[in-house]
């Protein structure tokens, strides 16, 4: 089966050199206002799908809780495994089949961990195994980029100059999907990478959590959990529930 474009992207150490500003300061301001809005017991178990190297996980063992990272990157995951504890764990796994029914408070999925796939039977997958592995009463968060606003103002052409690398960026829409062309040169070596995301907006993600047995209990537009605002707020985050 062909790889996808995350599946080579997501495991380049190229990817995070590019995204290096997003910092363990951000993800620690982030979590610490979600647990503080969410209120989980201490010792509760979250699940962090698509960790990524683990930055929000590891803050939140650190708060007390009983943390699973997953993240289909070998290469993320090889990373985050020096961090594990007795109550911190990381394994590469795919979002679309998690093996949990019924365990965990909260499942997170951050930083726009989503919209990669290329139907929608796919995403809905996805979203209905996130469904699964919450017990009952538990929640499920998604952070997403607020497409709406990105949408509106889309800087088709960038260069972007971080650790002596000039990455050009350019973007462009198609098919529903914001799609990004990364191109540099590296030690004599050209790369070329792309992202495709799909342009979900509030009202799409109305209707997958619908078809994936989930509603939204509340909607943020940015770190500080202030009120999503549709064309001013940088990020479109979601807590939601089993219906």
């Amino acid at each position: 089966m062909q790889r996808k474009w995350f599946q080579y992207w997501f495991n380049s150490p190229y990817y995070h050199i590019l995204y290096s500003q997003r910092n363990d300061e951000e993800a620690e301001f982030l979590i610490d206002n979600l647990t503080a809005y969410l209120q989980p017991a201490p010792g509760s178990k979250i699940l962090d799908i698509a960790c990524g190297r683990g930055r929000h996980s590891v803050y939140l063992q650190k708060k007390g809780f009983d943390v699973t990272g997953i993240d289909l990157s070998e290469q993320n995951i090889k990373y985050a495994k020096q961090f594990e504890q007795p109550h911190l764990h990381f394994f590469v796994h795919d979002m679309r089949k998690l093996g949990y029914v019924n365990y965990y408070d909260i499942a997170m999925n951050l930083f726009t961990s989503f919209g990669y796939f290329d139907t929608e039977k796919e995403h809905i997958n996805a979203l209905k195994s996130f469904r699964k592995s919450i017990k009952d009463d538990g929640k499920v968060v998604i952070d997403y980029f607020n497409a709406s606003k990105i949408l509106g103002h889309l800087t088709h052409n960038e260069t972007k100059t971080i650790e002596g690398i000039d990455f050009d960026i350019q973007k462009s829409v198609s098919q529903g999907r914001i799609i990004k062309k990364i191109n540099f040169e590296h030690k004599g070596k050209h790369f070329a990478f792309e992202e495709k995301v799909q342009a979900f907006i509030l009202a799409d993600f109305e209707q997958l959590f619908e078809k994936s047995g989930l509603a939204i209990t509340a909607t943020f537009g940015n770190y500080k959990l202030d009120a999503f605002d549709v064309s001013k707020s940088e990020r479109l985050i979601l807590v939601c529930e089993k219906i």
